[in-house]
């Protein structure tokens, strides 16, 4: 999903782009969306800023971009 958002400045994509979707277009849950999150920040697809408010593609996240 933060695949699909364009990104700001220096490549920030804010949470609330990807997490306003994930709630209410795919019904999705609060808990399901920090599991999501948490699951491609320890694989490596996203970055979380430490104020939690933006995250980064990564590069090794290019593979996924190539399939969308």
């Amino acid at each position: 999903m933060a695949a699909s958002v364009e990104a700001v400045q220096d490549g920030r994509i804010y949470i609330e782009r990807i997490n306003a979707p994930f709630l209410f277009k795919l019904k999705g849950s609060g808990s399901e969306f920090g599991a999501g999150l948490k699951h491609a920040i320890e694989r490596g697809w996203l970055q979380l800023h430490e104020s939690g408010t933006y995250v980064k593609l990564m590069p090794s996240s290019e593979d996924l971009l190539a399939r969308k």
